[in-house]
């Protein structure tokens, strides 16, 4: 990008950028993080889309004459001339001879295996290296290893969003709260994370787990109890800085409430910390959810996971292709992940951003012809 760029016109006066205007342009020029969040948004969506492009049941069936959506609905084996009023297996040869042929046809997704599919009609032991039928192949259980990894992936990243939302949350508020405040509040809150942060965390997480069913619920309630403490100290160091400030001091002065003061004031220039916590604590989140599924002590077994799936390939050592795609994608993420904070931790550093800002108007340079040749 040219350094010397004009500054965009409006009614004849050079016009200023936001400061969220100035750091989403930082932003972009990190060609790294930007391309990085933009390919993890991307397979966040494919994601999201799971069932539609890997589920062991059609999109759309046309079987004599009437449009079935199995995709959406469950239809019993007799509804395509089985035998038995159970749930159509739509994997079972003689189903889907029924509804591929004599004009019938059916829209199968790419990948016709869903996280909890087996095939009882595959031709080869597992685990199944991968094959045209199983592009990764299958774990030792049947089950295919890229429906897995696409399901688990989605399960990793809504259960990092999840817990960096309720830390940002509680890490803010409590930050907020220390260093606006500050004194004999700010003494004792310190003192008291001091010691719930010295609690052993993964015993905590035994325990529970032989205590109650694992579930995504336990965890998130169990690791947001924690997960607060690192983004507290940032905040409360940026409320402390501004809160002896003009700005701060004039708000006062007019009357304002602490409340409004904190919201409108002191919250929208401390935020930096805050954003650039948000991809470092999501890759923290999806390692912990990842290495609890491998202990055995994070999702159930029917949920996908990442770490299950890495469990399975230590378990089977033979079987290369599951633990190569389970990690594979796993530093994928944490790679994206890493990127787009760098970014972000760039395009929020106003220190840099001053200096690039600086030499975005060209400086004026005398015409030919003008008053410099004028005064010889």
């Amino acid at each position: 990008m040219n350094p010397f760029k004009r500054a965009p016109i409006q009614n004849g006066l050079p016009h200023s950028l936001s400061p969220r205007q100035r750091a989403w342009q930082r932003f972009r020029r990190n060609r790294l993080g930007y391309w990085s969040l933009i390919l993890f948004v991307a397979l966040f969506v494919l994601s999201l889309c799971a069932e539609v492009l890997s589920s062991d049941r059609p999109l759309l069936v046309r079987y004599k004459g009437e449009y079935y959506l199995p995709i959406a609905k469950v239809y019993p084996e007799t509804t395509f001339d089985g035998d038995f009023p159970t749930r159509t297996d739509y994997l079972d040869p003689f189903i889907l001879e029924r509804i591929t042929t004599h004009g019938n046809f059916a829209i199968f997704p790419l990948n016709r295996y869903s996280y909890d599919s087996i095939n009882y009609f595959a031709k080869e032991p597992n685990p199944a290296p991968p094959s045209a039928e199983n592009w990764l192949g299958t774990d030792d259980r049947g089950r295919d290893v890229l429906a897995r990894l696409l399901y688990g992936f989605r399960v990793s990243v809504l259960f990092g969003l999840a817990l960096t939302v309720i830390g940002v949350l509680v890490g803010t508020l409590t930050g907020a709260l220390m260093g606006f405040f500050g004194g004999r509040f700010d003494l004792m809150s310190q003192r008291a994370i001091e010691i719930w942060g010295s609690m052993p965390e993964l015993y905590l997480l035994i325990i529970f787990a032989s205590i109650f069913e694992p579930s995504l619920a336990l965890l998130i309630i169990l690791l947001s109890l924690f997960g607060w403490m690192g983004l507290s100290d940032y905040v409360r160091a940026e409320f402390y800085r501004n809160r002896s400030l003009d700005y701060v001091k004039s708000a006062r002065a007019l009357g304002l409430s602490n409340v409004q003061i904190m919201w409108r004031h002191i919250l929208p220039n401390s935020l930096t910390p805050v954003i650039t916590f948000l991809p470092f604590r999501m890759s923290a989140a999806i390692l912990a959810l990842t290495s609890l599924d491998f202990l055995g002590l994070g999702v159930p077994p029917t949920t996908p996971s990442l770490g299950e799936l890495l469990a399975q390939g230590k378990a089977n050592l033979d079987a290369w292709w599951i633990s190569l795609s389970t990690f594979a994608v796993l530093v994928l993420t944490l790679l994206l992940l890493t990127f787009m904070g760098d970014a972000l931790r760039d395009a929020f550093d106003t220190r840099m951003g001053l200096a690039q800002m600086r030499g975005r108007v060209a400086p004026k340079v005398p015409a030919r012809g003008g008053a410099a040749e004028a005064v010889r």
